[in-house]
């Protein structure tokens, strides 16, 4: 019977504990400004960032032989839309120009006066006729190389074969006499 005697006093402390704890949260209430839930911290370097939880301001925060100080850190943001606002006020600028340019282009008289009735003539200056030959005189004549350009050229795939197979066999040997 002691046993569930302990069992229950363990049962009625836990939710005791529960309702404590419970009330004690419902108690607090909002949390005044100056008590943590404004003010995030996080370590950072030799100091701590601080964020402003209401504003999103973040600050770095560091002990001086002084005390401790905080300096806002630069927002990024600000500077963006600072050239975003810039950047739209340059574009409407540049549409109020394109619209002006383009209404004094219409206002404009034409460039050509007068509609050209008659038609461009049909052949065109830059082109060359081609040279009227009769088709029994059409002949393709494709000099042949001599007798001395093809020893030349024979000589040359000789000693570049030569070179090749010289190289082939000087790897050979290295590889052979490495394994």
């Amino acid at each position: 019977m002691s046993t569930a005697k302990s069992s229950s006093k363990f049962a009625v402390a836990i939710m005791l504990a529960c309702c404590l704890g419970g009330c004690g949260h419902a108690l607090a209430g909002a949390m005044p400004e100056t008590e943590n839930g404004r003010y995030a911290l996080s370590p950072a370097g030799d100091g701590v960032l601080r964020l402003d939880t209401r504003t999103g301001a973040v600050s770095t925060c560091s002990n001086s032989g002084a005390g401790w100080a905080c300096y806002a850190v630069p927002d990024e943001r600000a500077a963006m839309d600072t050239e975003i606002g810039r950047l739209q006020a340059d574009n409407e600028r540049l549409k109020a120009e394109n619209e002006k340019l383009k209404a004094d282009l219409a206002s404009r008289e034409p460039t050509v006066t007068g509609k050209i009735e008659e038609p461009l003539p049909k052949s065109d200056s830059l082109k060359k006729g081609e040279p009227k030959v009769a088709e029994g005189e059409r002949k393709i004549e494709i000099p042949l190389p001599s007798d001395r350009d093809m020893d030349r050229m024979m000589s040359f795939l000789e000693r570049a074969w030569r070179r090749l197979i010289e190289m082939a066999n000087r790897v050979q040997r290295d590889v052979n006499g490495k394994i």
